[in-house]
């Protein structure tokens, strides 16, 4: 089943995407699909987080398992495909409100991702803000990346098969190509 995407992420400054999600709730099982590797693992990565802050975050990506009829790795990321990992470090932490960490700590200026959870009724309202973006490339990138993980998250969330990880993703990308504009 396919689930349709959701509004677009908007970019907020220069360098910043933000991308809101309304999930189903509470707001506790969300906030394990943050940080519960075995559950994160079914939307983004798993890997284990020490939540407090200063504390390890290490990724381990295989977008092959997040889908089972899926595309091929397109050629452009093809550095993706099988296991890859990201390493970073706990920026803020107030259960289960809040979730900030580093991104890519291996680059001279790490990006730096935050998780904003609220209730709304049944639901959870999920802010992700992905700040310190390098360039046009990096926001398209990373913009239809966690378009992507978090139409996924939701399929997951709300009990369906969610759609192949790379074919929502290239589509995505192009999408956001279209949207933003030049630099």
């Amino acid at each position: 089943m396919t689930l349709p995407s959701h509004d677009y992420g908007r970019r907020i400054a220069a360098d910043t995407v933000r991308i809101e999600r309304l999930l189903p709730g509470p707001i506790e099982r969300v906030w394990a699909y943050l940080t519960e590797a075995d559950k994160r693992r079914l939307w983004l990565a798993s890997g284990e987080m020490a939540l407090y802050p200063g504390g390890a975050v290490e990724l381990i990506f295989d977008h092959a398992q997040l889908s089972d009829n899926d595309d091929p790795v397109p050629e452009k990321h093809r550095a993706y495909s099988g296991e890859t990992r990201n390493h970073g470090r706990i920026t803020a932490i107030d259960p289960p409100y809040l979730l900030s960490y580093t991104w890519s700590e291996h680059r001279e200026l790490p990006s730096e991702v935050c998780f904003q959870l609220s209730s709304e009724g049944a639901q959870v309202r999920l802010v992700v803000t992905h700040r310190r973006l390098v360039g046009r490339d990096e926001f398209i990138s990373v913009a239809s990346g966690w378009h992507t993980h978090l139409d996924i998250l939701i399929a997951r969330l709300s009990g369906h098969a969610p759609d192949g990880f790379w074919r929502a993703h290239t589509r995505l990308e192009a999408e956001y190509e279209a949207r933003l504009p030049l630099d």
